[in-house]
């Protein structure tokens, strides 16, 4: 279910756009940079998210990463939220959510979306969002594997939707289904037994 649109196309236009440039901005490259770490894209699996800077052996800028990527999500939706409605906020989180994926600054490579999914959701629908995260940390700390956690969150996410009725199980379907294809190459890895455990270097 989506929300009923109640607001005007040209605006929804504005915050399609103001969410996809809020969330191409790549923090995992700002962020190593800053911390003197060289560039993202050159270490470890070459990633721009929070699990790829842990690899660099800074925790602190892992979590800066992580808290920024799920920021830039949930501010996306509580901005459009309180400046126009609930529609705007479900589109301008789903397109923060792609301009991680597809950043405009990265010729529209990018993350897998993991963190800005939480933070989307979280921001959308808390009870949903702390599910999410549970799942995540249930998952990932059985596994020791990252993406493991990333499947296994955006996998039940639609069902926490559906439980806890909450509007908006489509995007979140989508969103996983995107997920899935990001972690393609990990599933491929997690079958064959190869995927990196968390913390540790490809």
């Amino acid at each position: 279910m989506i929300a009923d649109a109640t607001t005007p196309l040209f605006l929804l236009g504005f915050w399609a756009v103001f969410g996809y440039f809020l969330g191409s901005v790549p923090f995992g490259l700002v962020i190593t940079r800053l911390f003197g770490l060289g560039d993202l894209r050159q270490i470890g699996s070459g990633n721009i998210g929070a699990t790829n800077v842990l690899r660099t052996g800074s925790k602190p800028a892992a979590a800066a990463t992580l808290l920024l990527d799920s920021g830039k999500g949930a501010i996306a939706v509580l901005v459009a939220r309180a400046l126009a409605g609930e529609d705007a906020a479900q589109l301008a989180g789903v397109c923060a959510f792609a301009g991680h994926c597809f950043s405009v600054w990265l010729r529209f490579q990018g993350g897998k979306g993991v963190a800005t999914f939480l933070g989307t959701v979280l921001a959308l629908a808390w009870p949903v969002g702390l599910m999410a995260c549970i799942s995540w940390l249930v998952c990932a700390g059985l596994s020791r594997i990252s993406s493991v956690g990333a499947l296994g969150a955006a996998a039940l996410t639609p069902v926490w939707m559906v439980i806890f009725g909450y509007p908006g199980s489509l995007i979140a379907i989508g969103m996983a289904g995107m997920i899935f294809w990001r972690h393609s190459e990990n599933i491929a890895r997690i079958r064959k037994g190869t995927e990196p455990r968390i913390g540790k270097k490809p």
